[in-house]
């Protein structure tokens, strides 16, 4: 989704190029020296239960990537949903499958019932706008295990009683999750059927609120978390109990989906999946138009303003399939403008991508070209695009994301298709660790962003700003739960991410950051990683051990805070003391800027020209090991004036205040 608080870092002008790699062996002619040590640093990552626990069963493993026993569920879904206009409500049955791929018995099923967002009597974090339309919820009319019907009025839970002794029963149908506990446990590498009958009022939403889901009138309905879903088991913590509070969004099991939606002849359908009866709810002209979308990156129209673009009738029945997804939401108006383009996938070729917009929305329009270029772009960036369609519909909802389908407007049309990479192929738990979904999205944006403008892409000067923020009371660091994060919720999962990466690329270099996060994609995908499987397929693919890198940004608020505190100048050698006054450590980066005449430079094995009279010179973060918070570099380039000492140049590291990095100090 896009944070509104976080809008701005994505659309940034972008000038400058990035920093190169920072010398990483310990060199001659620098010292960290103090009396004692003032600093305890963290070397190394923690390590919680549930990790360790997936270690010793062998589902991870500390290279980062799948371990050799992993396991995740599976779900098949058939839905048949139908829309009643006048009602607003949305009425559905549904069969799902679920396999049971751990190695351990189910007694009992978590579903998740996202409607009750809308209820008042659902737990949120934030209470529902007066713009938004208060709503009944789901009502679940019909429950079924196994053929086994399921009480939904079970009498109060007696503590030590044995669940589903007297049948499967569900609690707490009217929040947002709910428990089913079986009578007949679902053996490891067993199965169950679950069957359900339901129905919600679709929520009225005020145009551009953002509420994820919801419909203007009667007209337009953008339909997302509408239908019970099975929740996530996993390696780690068994079911996934959180609940759907609002900001932070989904954990979803992969599976495939057959849904067929039965709505208003002449109101066109966008959805996640590939329609199956084109023949049986488009006209003739729909059908020769959209035969012609692959021919070129032209956007086409399909259904124009007035034009009816289905079959005649009262009702259709449209039917999709979504194989190896993990979700599936729709959209649907009654007078829908539906144009189309393509994106040419490196590797896989041209995908159709649709846009559903209202009559007159010149801007929407738009639309169509950043989600192509995000597609392409993203493609070659981490790897292809793994789905065989996008549709992009309008409404209230302006941006959010859902596999093959996204709600955004302009704005947001390439941050809603950078999601399609994660959290819709690398499945990550967004509810625990936004910030491995919206925080690299919003990283991927910046580079995206740039491409489009054709200028090089910007990262300095995003890590060194984190140091403004850190050492706030109301912040949280980025590995507690983002239910949990408080009021800079959306800094930490949007913001810091991209800052971190900065700094990352700081030490490493920028290309080697996003080829590591290339690989890392392709080792998870369509499968769900931890942030510990990220930070050791990570310290791998770059060849470090990073775990005191990954230690401050993900389980600290810590910023590095450094300056040049003295500069001394003896024959052809000069004299640098830096200070850290932050808990982070960082590598030691200075740039040298040199008198236009004197002796040629002559460079030091950790150095390197930045032009004709600069150089930089590189420390790694190894010299902050005995704890003194400071650190003498000794300087010899062969005698010619230096006029100008900068510390970290390329601005990659947290500082709260960099006037104190420049010497000799501005007057």
């Amino acid at each position: 989704m896009f944070h509104a608080s976080v809008r701005k870092l994505s659309f940034a002008a972008l000038l400058i190029s990035g920093c190169p790699p920072v010398q990483t062996t310990p060199l001659p002619r620098g010292s960290a020296s103090g009396p004692h040590a003032e600093r305890s640093i963290q070397w190394d990552i923690p390590l919680s239960n549930t990790i360790q626990r997936a270690f010793a069963a062998g589902t991870r493993d500390s290279s980062g990537r799948p371990g050799r026993n992993y396991w995740q569920q599976w779900v098949e879904y058939t839905i048949n949903a139908k829309l009643d206009v006048p009602s607003s409500i949305i009425s559905g049955r549904e069969t799902v499958v679920l396999h049971n791929n751990s190695d351990s018995t189910l007694r009992r099923i978590m579903l998740r019932l996202d409607q009750n967002i809308f209820s008042p009597r659902a737990a949120r974090l934030e209470p529902i706008p007066e713009e938004v339309e208060v709503t009944s919820g789901m009502t679940l009319t019909r429950l079924a295990v196994n053929g086994k019907v399921v009480n939904l009025a079970p009498p109060p839970f007696r503590p030590g009683a044995n669940p589903g002794a007297g049948g499967p029963f569900a609690a707490g149908i009217k929040q947002t999750n709910a428990a089913v506990y079986l009578q007949t446990p679902i053996p490891a590498k067993g199965s169950a059927t679950v069957e359900a009958e339901w129905s919600f009022r679709v929520a009225n939403v005020a145009e551009g609120r953002g509420i994820r889901m919801g419909r203007l009138a009667d007209t337009l309905y953008q339909v997302a978390q509408w239908y019970p879903r099975i929740a996530v088991y996993d390696d780690l913590r068994g079911w996934d109990t959180e609940a759907y509070l609002g900001p932070s969004e989904f954990y979803n099991n992969f599976g495939r989906w057959d849904v067929s939606l039965d709505v208003p002849a002449g109101w066109l359908v966008g959805a996640t999946g590939v329609l199956q009866n084109p023949a049986a709810v488009l006209s003739a002209t729909t059908r020769e138009r959209l035969s012609h979308v692959l021919e070129s990156d032209e956007q086409r129209t399909i259904v124009g303003p007035r034009e009816n673009g289905t079959l005649p009738g009262e009702r259709l029945v449209w039917r999709f399939l979504a194989d190896t997804a993990g979700d599936f939401a729709w959209a649907t108006a009654r007078s829908y403008v539906w144009d189309a383009t393509r994106a040419t996938i490196p590797g896989r070729g041209a995908v159709p991508v649709t846009i559903l917009y209202q009559p007159g929305d010149t801007i929407f329009k738009r639309v169509g070209s950043f989600a192509r270029h995000a597609l392409e772009f993203y493609s070659t960036l981490w790897m292809p695009y793994a789905f065989p369609q996008l549709t992009v519909a309008d409404g209230p909802e302006l941006g959010m994301e859902y596999p093959m389908f996204i709600m955004s407007g302009l704005g947001a049309a390439d941050h809603e298709t950078g999601h399609e990479w994660w959290p819709m192929t690398v499945g990550v738990n967004e509810t625990w660790y936004g910030w491995m979904d919206e925080g690299f999205n919003q990283y991927m944006n910046i580079l995206s962003d740039a491409n489009r403008r054709g200028q090089p892409a910007v990262l300095d000067g995003l890590g060194q700003s984190y140091g403004r923020i850190s050492g706030r009371e109301d912040e949280s660091p980025m590995m507690w739960p983002a239910n949990y994060q408080g009021p800079l919720y959306g800094f930490t999962t949007y913001s810091k991410a991209p800052q971190m990466l900065s700094m990352l690329g700081g030490i490493v270099g920028d290309s080697a950051v996003q080829r590591a996060m290339s690989d890392y994609a392709k080792a998870w995908r369509f499968k769900h990683p931890s942030p510990w499987d990220y930070m050791f397929f990570l310290n791998n693919a770059l060849r470090q051990d990073l775990g005191w890198f990954w230690y401050y940004w993900l389980f600290s608020t810590d910023a590095v805070h450094g300056s040049i505190r003295d500069v001394s100048s003896s024959g052809t050698r000069t004299t640098v003391t830096v200070r850290q006054d932050g808990q982070m450590p960082s590598p030691v980066v200075l740039k040298l800027q040199f008198a236009p005449t004197g002796p040629a430079i002559k460079l030091m094995p950790n150095s390197r020209l930045a032009d004709s009279a600069s150089v930089i010179v590189s420390y790694p973060v190894d010299v902050w090991r005995s704890g003194s918070r400071t650190f003498t570099a000794v300087l010899d380039f062969g005698g010619r004036a230096i006029t100008q000492i900068t510390l970290d140049p390329f601005r990659r590291f947290p500082d709260r205040d960099a006037s104190d990095n420049v010497w000799p100090r501005a007057k």
